[in-house]
């Protein structure tokens, strides 16, 4: 069984011949958000549906870390090792601190609620990114049906101030986002309205230092599926979810190889002993497989 595609020759030295896809862990509904703790050692990420954060640990398997979970969907770690999470059900974003009390970071914006947080990101300065599509208020499914009071946007908040700014006005809905290795370039997916036939594709944006975008062309699109979420390597290269597993793509958006999966793939992370493991949400379960590549992880 090939577990890979190679589209361009460079792909075959990312990838090892005996590295296989490994499913560590399946039975859940619709998982998602993965984020690795490297001082804990595990994964955690989200079973969406079951309103559930859950955590898998090598040699020890599955546990359930947080239920309710606000049926959380995104998250990752700020610059303290803090998890900052995407809750479709309180429509927000928090952060868990050290003790294990929760902060709101975003609930609403211009005096409205926020449809349903999705994705996130920390740059390095310690602003928060996240993406606010409104897949969480359409159905019951991933959270409660409800009426959709903003546009769906990406926001930028300064948790040292707590201002908040909409900094990508244009999407039809935008999903996974992830910056470049030196946070120059912010790359966006648009994954379209529910129940429409809108075009699907990642867009990528020009940071400054200042948090503000500019540009926004279409970066790629990927086929089949499209890019739910996404995470680079230290090289620059997108590890993008896709219906038949990962896509890897270029800095210059070109299409290198895919990782072959058996579900349909929502979100990836990377992680492991040498940030080298690449772990990828997928429908009903979690697969891992170890890359000659490493991700971009923080801290």
């Amino acid at each position: 069984m090939s577990f890979f595609e190679i589209i361009d020759p460079v792909f075959k030295s990312f990838v090892m011949g005996n590295a296989p896809v490994r499913q560590i862990a399946t039975g859940f509904s619709w998982t998602e958000g993965p984020v690795w703790f490297g001082d804990a050692n595990c994964l955690l990420f989200s079973d969406i549906p079951n309103n559930a954060i859950m955590r898998w640990t090598p040699g020890a398997g599955i546990t359930t870390f947080r239920q309710p979970s606000n049926y959380a969907n995104g998250h990752t770690r700020d610059r303290q090792g803090r998890l900052v999470s995407c809750e479709h059900g309180a429509r927000r974003v928090t952060r868990t601190e050290h003790d294990g009390s929760i902060t709101v970071i975003a609930d609403s914006y211009q005096g409205k609620r926020l449809n349903s947080p999705n994705d996130v990101v920390v740059k390095s300065d310690g602003t928060i990114w996240f993406s606010d599509p409104h897949y969480g208020i359409m159905t019951n499914y991933e959270g409660y049906k409800a009426e959709q009071e903003l546009p769906c946007n990406v926001y930028r908040v300064d948790p040292a101030t707590g201002s908040m700014d909409a900094v990508a006005t244009d999407f039809n809905c935008p999903n996974g986002l992830a910056f470049s290795p030196d946070e120059s370039r912010l790359y966006i997916a648009d994954t379209g309205r529910m129940f429409s036939d809108d075009p699907q594709h990642v867009r990528v944006f020009d940071c400054s230092g200042d948090g503000r975008l500019s540009g926004g062309a279409i970066f790629h699109v990927i086929n089949p599926g499209c890019a739910d979420g996404f995470r680079l390597d230290t090289d620059g290269n997108i590890w993008s979810s896709a219906a038949d597993g990962v896509h890897c793509i270029n800095p210059d958006g070109a299409l290198l190889g895919k990782i072959l999966v058996p579900e349909l793939v929502s979100n990836v992370c990377f992680g492991g002993r040498a940030k080298h493991q690449l772990f990828m949400t997928a429908t009903t379960s979690v697969y891992s497989i170890i890359l000659n590549r490493k991700g971009i992880q923080h801290p």
